[in-house]
């Protein structure tokens, strides 16, 4: 009896899966090897300058839950799979970093992976810090390692559920999407910019917020390489706004001393900060040197307009404001606003300089996404207190008053008023953000 022709394509089939499946367990399971200079054997730790190492990172903020002891981790932190939790970063040796090595605690920051393999997801900004230096790292960790008192607290699981919380396929995104190549300076510009463009790209991560994300939840761009980095992200019920020189929703009408002024006071002439944002000014901004909050402001003003695409414009109009005077202001956003926020905002959308913020030209109400817009209409705001500006003014939300066709309609009139033209509002927008800030509807 003949044997059975074998058909090639399957027996090459077969073979594919059997070598892709052993790709994928290797790399699974790899722990990976991380460069450190051999220099650091022979240098010491500066632990003050890792405190302030710290500051630069907002590492206390993430890791400090409210109430709780300090570096403990236990903060929220709301990603698009579910609720993650920061972890103790202590020198506990059980449930902190005390166990752990330079080597590991680099591994940690640059790459996101434990001593044990465990993947951490990228809502830790491994992906930013894989451009810190090897002396800022070794500085920070021996400021942890010495300096914060130590906690026996486990971290508490995420409560992403199963099987989106298993973290094996994160070592698939970490190859797909990582870079953990380290930061390059410039040759073409001056020490100072490059400064500003480290801690942007690094310390500060200001690119896990305010970049777009992709599809699988990866930066757009971790680098600057395109003119997508800082260009405006999503984050929660906030939409980070676009830090590029866009002159309608970027920082284009804004100077240097502008920009440093907002991250030194939380607060500016042309916006001040509200949300994620506040937390970083109140935790971290406020508290950098001069010099290097001036490094970011030239770094950031240096960057180029984002595409314009669907952006939003302004030009200065008192068109508005003359209408209202006219009395022939008559659409519901308009009558809104003249009955709840023209006493603060102005007639004239202009606020009251450090006082209340201008809304005419203001980068978060002619955002693409109205997301924080809505939010601070529906939630209130509150500015942070900080050396700089120590009254900590506050705005009431308005959830409970108005119904969403009611904010739709208030936040319609702000992104089309004075100048502004920015795209109108749904009211099934706002229902989303209610939704998800869990603010009740009005019972009317």
């Amino acid at each position: 009896m003949s044997r059975p022709a074998r058909n090639p394509w399957l027996i090459a089939a077969l073979a594919l899966i059997v070598a892709a499946t052993a790709v994928v367990i290797a790399v699974v399971h790899h722990i990976p090897d991380v460069a450190i200079s051999s220099a650091l054997a022979q240098r010491t730790p500066d632990v003050a300058r890792g405190e302030y190492i710290a500051v630069l990172g907002d590492c206390a903020f993430c890791h400090t839950r409210a109430g709780g002891p300090s570096y403990a981790g236990g903060l929220a932190l709301s990603s698009p799979l579910g609720t993650i939790y920061s972890s103790n970063i202590t020198p506990e040796r059980d449930t902190g970093i005390g166990a752990y090595t330079l080597t590991d605690f680099v591994r940690v920051m640059r790459l996101g992976v434990r001593p044990d393999g465990t993947r951490l997801y990228p809502a830790m900004p491994y992906t930013a810090y894989a451009r810190v230096s090897d002396e800022d790292l070794q500085d920070l960790f021996g400021y942890l390692q010495s300096t914060i008192a130590p906690v026996p607290l486990a971290s508490r699981a995420s409560d992403i559920a199963w099987p989106l919380s298993i973290r094996w396929p994160l070592a698939l995104w970490d190859a797909a999407f990582h870079d953990d190549s380290g930061f390059v300076s410039d040759g073409s510009q001056d020490p100072q910019w490059n400064r500003g463009a480290y801690l942007v790209q690094g310390l500060a991560h200001c690119g896990t917020c305010h970049t777009p994300r992709g599809l699988f939840f990866e930066e757009k761009d971790l680098s600057g390489r395109s003119n997508l980095y800082l260009s405006g992200g999503r984050l929660d019920a906030t939409s980070p706004i676009n830090l590029r020189g866009n002159s309608g929703d970027g920082l284009g009408r804004w100077s240097v001393a502008d920009i440093a002024t907002l991250l030194k006071s939380g607060r500016s002439e042309h916006s001040a900060v509200t949300g994620p944002m506040a937390d970083a000014v109140r935790h971290s901004t406020q508290y950098m040197t001069d010099q290097d909050v001036a490094a970011i402001a030239i770094y950031l003003k240096s960057l180029s307009p984002a595409p314009e695409r669907g952006r939003a414009s302004f030009v200065a109009s008192d068109s508005t404001a003359g209408s209202i005077m006219a009395g022939s202001e008559r659409t519901p956003g308009g009558r809104i606003y003249l009955d709840s926020c023209a006493a603060c905002h102005r007639l004239s959308g202009s606020g009251e300089t450090s006082t209340f913020p201008t809304l005419a030209g203001n980068s978060s109400v002619l955002s693409s996404d109205p997301s924080s817009l809505i939010g601070v209409i529906l939630e209130g705001a509150r500015a942070p207190s900080t050396a700089a500006a120590p009254s900590g003014l506050a705005m009431p939300g308005f959830g409970w008053r108005y119904n969403d066709a009611d904010i739709a309609a208030v936040a319609t009139f702000t992104r089309s008023s004075w100048g502004n033209n920015a795209s109108p509002v749904p009211a099934a927008k706002v229902a989303k953000i209610r939704d998800q800030l869990r603010i009740s509807r009005p019972e009317y």
